[in-house]
């Protein structure tokens, strides 16, 4: 079956529904967002794993990447499927909730609970729409920063994100440093390139061309834009890979055929998994979402608001960093995370880097990667340990 055909079946998400923790912010003050719009108040979805101590100190914010969610370690609500990190949060593991209280919100803009382009405006009573604002990876950690105080934590414990994750983590670092003990930004950079503009600009236009995508306003009718945001993700999905690791997967090997087709169904299995990732993907994501939240990536670019310096945006910082990639991620190279940690160590930040060889590519920090979870128990450990906490050794 054509990807045009098995896309159009899906429901649309009803974010209202979804189970979890949900706070109102800038209730009795608009925030004001970079562009200079005003957007409140804002509902903020989010989960919590494990138990917040006495004193407040042992809290880790997870900041999910562009097509993540609040549900870092419970099933997911749409899909079913484990958590998105449920490798690494959890009893005993490397972001252990025996000692850790771990908290993840949707991001603003998202489409799983967080104020986004879905939520039903009061003053219209209809979705917002392409009516939202467009918002930055500045305003997405604005909004976090007011669920963090609202909880009452005046300092986290550690900031931690993958890809847009970690974008989040050096936001917060670089903006609220006095607010966050240690920033692990992973897979991630200071500042989104050219290229990876380019393919988020590819994924935008699959879904303005879907003709369900109606200008932003398919709410008014039962069609939503998903063959575009299939397409959009497909895409995307690619980025997130190696070449050896589609190799070692799919090779050239046929999907349920031993001979061509010689048409233009799925003959290579490598087809047929892009197209499942496609499909799969618009039962739990909206499509203007995605148009935001890749936006924002895009004006992410730390060291613009510091005279072009990077460095400066860290400047006489006191947060402990551990920047992390891997050897075959292409869409944000290791060379990206060394410039990082030449700006750290030019204000004599208390910075540690690991490259972790791994042929999975981008996703990788999501997969079983045991080096990868050794160092981040590791640098959490030692980190815990100057903080006075219990460390997975003491348990």
């Amino acid at each position: 079956m054509g990807l045009e055909n098995s896309v159009l079946k899906t429901a649309p998400i009803d974010p209202t529904t979804l189970p979890g923790r949900r706070v109102r912010v800038a209730v009795d003050q608009p925030m004001i967002l970079d562009s200079g719009a005003t957007l409140g108040p804002i509902t903020i979805a989010y989960q919590t794993y494990g138990q917040l101590n006495a004193d407040k100190t042992n809290a880790i914010l997870v900041c999910h990447a562009l097509t993540g969610d609040q549900f870092v370690a419970d099933r997911h609500p749409i899909t079913g499927k484990a958590g998105w990190w449920s490798m690494v949060v959890g009893a005993g593991k490397p972001l252990d909730t025996n000692r850790y209280f771990i908290i993840c919100a949707n991001v603003l803009g998202g489409c799983m609970g967080s104020t986004g382009p879905m939520e039903v405006r009061s003053d219209t009573g209809r979705p917002f729409g392409l009516d939202f604002p467009v918002i930055t990876v500045g305003d997405m950690v604005r909004a976090q920063k007011l669920l963090i105080d609202q909880l009452g934590i005046e300092q986290l414990f550690a900031v931690i994100g993958g890809s847009m994750g970690g974008m989040q983590a050096l936001q917060w670092a670089s903006a609220y440093p006095e607010r966050v003990y240690a920033a692990l930004p992973i897979a991630a950079s200071a500042r989104h390139s050219a290229q990876n503009i380019a393919f988020h600009e590819v994924g935008r236009q699959a879904i303005m061309a879907d003709p369900d995508w109606q200008g932003g306003a398919y709410f008014d009718g039962a069609a939503k834009p998903t063959r575009g945001l299939a397409v959009a993700r497909m895409a995307a999905h690619i980025t997130y890979l190696s070449e050896p690791a589609l190799h070692r997967k799919f090779g050239r090997q046929l999907q349920d055929r031993t001979a061509l087709s010689f048409g233009f169904d799925a003959d290579f299995q490598v087809e047929s998994y892009l197209r499942h990732q496609g499909i799969t993907f618009v039962d739990r994501f909206d499509a203007n979402s995605y148009l935001y939240i890749t936006r924002a990536m895009d004006y992410f670019d730390l060291a613009k608001d510091h005279g072009g310096v990077l460095a400066e945006a860290f400047r006489a910082t006191k947060v402990r960093f551990c920047v992390m990639s891997f050897t075959s991620d292409w869409l944000f190279p290791t060379s990206e995370s060394r410039d990082l940690v030449h700006a750290l160590n030019a204000v004599a930040a208390n910075v540690s880097f690991v490259e972790i060889e791994s042929d999975k590519g981008h996703d990788a920090f999501l997969l079983d990667e045991p080096e990868f979870h050794r160092v981040l128990r590791g640098f959490l450990d030692g980190a815990a340990s100057h903080r006075g906490l219990p460390t997975s050794g003491m348990d």
